[in-house]
């Protein structure tokens, strides 16, 4: 697979065949949460990032009661191989992926390609939504070491120990934009960057099929940013899911041992007093 540390992309061909098997289950999660409802993959189990995956009203990923409640119901046991995959190149897909492997399930895949790739081959889809019968589900976990809170990022800035890379837009790593260009510009009180953070945008690791580059060509990308897999880094976006889009490349596809994904990201640093923030393009 292109040079890839670890073997957890599947492909649409893949999906086609094994989307239904018994031991898989498949799970679409999208930016654009009526995108499931418009049509999806035979058999696909559709989650809601903003209902499924958070909880309410405090800002947090679910627990691991309520992670074990969501899998049990759609049939998932820790033998099961996950797959996920998901619109925007797969951003809440990689997000769900980082859920998962905080609560240490073991085998979870993403399609190379997400559902932009599927629907652009013309496969079918379908409106049924999928249902199996009722699992007991049990995570372990969680892995801290996969997460980083916002204490422990501050921490980081003032040692200067630890590799940040900012996978946001150039504008909004420059502060002239509080989210991508396409969106409300909300979620933080002030623009900018966390000090001595990288800006390596998150869609320099996709081609233009959607797919994932070659980890040869990941490499030279990261590299270059000084992101080599020497010590920790620890990835931030706007709300944490493109910032795991490149916590899984580098983990997952480069083989980096110490990564954490710092899903507080600019919505909280960006809002929190007395942080330090830098402004440069």
């Amino acid at each position: 697979m292109a040079g890839y540390a670890n073997d957890v992309l599947v492909e649409t061909d893949w999906l086609a065949q094994h989307a239904k098997d018994p031991s898989v289950r498949v799970f679409e999660v999208d930016v654009d949460t009526s995108a499931y409802d418009q049509g999806h993959v035979a058999g696909a189990v559709g989650l809601n990032w903003k209902t499924d995956l958070q909880q309410h009203p405090v800002r947090d990923l679910i627990d691991k009661k309520q992670l074990e409640a969501l899998l049990s119901k759609s049939g998932v046991t820790p033998s099961t191989t996950i797959v996920a995959y998901g619109d925007n190149n797969n951003w809440f897909a990689a997000w769900f992926f980082w859920l998962l492997k905080y609560y240490g399930h073991k085998d979870v895949r993403l399609v190379n390609g997400g559902r932009a790739k599927w629907v652009a081959e013309s496969r079918p889809l379908t409106t049924e939504a999928a249902a199996y019968p009722r699992a007991e589900y049990r995570a372990s976990g969680p892995d801290a070491s996969i997460r980083a809170l916002r204490d422990l990022v501050l921490e980081k800035v003032h040692s200067g120990s630890t590799k940040i890379v900012d996978v946001r837009s150039p504008k909004e790593y420059a502060g002239e934009l509080l989210a991508p260009e396409n969106l409300p510009q909300e979620g933080a009180q002030r623009g900018g960057h966390i000090p001595g953070a990288q800006n390596v945008p998150w869609a320099t690791a996709v081609a233009e099929d959607g797919r994932f580059k070659t980890a040869d060509e990941l490499r030279s990308i990261y590299g270059n940013k000084g992101i080599d897999g020497k010590g920790e880094t620890v990835a931030y976006c706007r709300i944490g899911e493109r910032s795991a889009h490149t916590w899984f490349v580098l983990k997952y596809l480069l083989g980096h041992d110490r990564v954490r994904n710092y899903d507080g990201s600019w919505t909280e640093w960006g809002s929190m007093v007395g942080v330090p923030i830098e402004k440069s393009a």
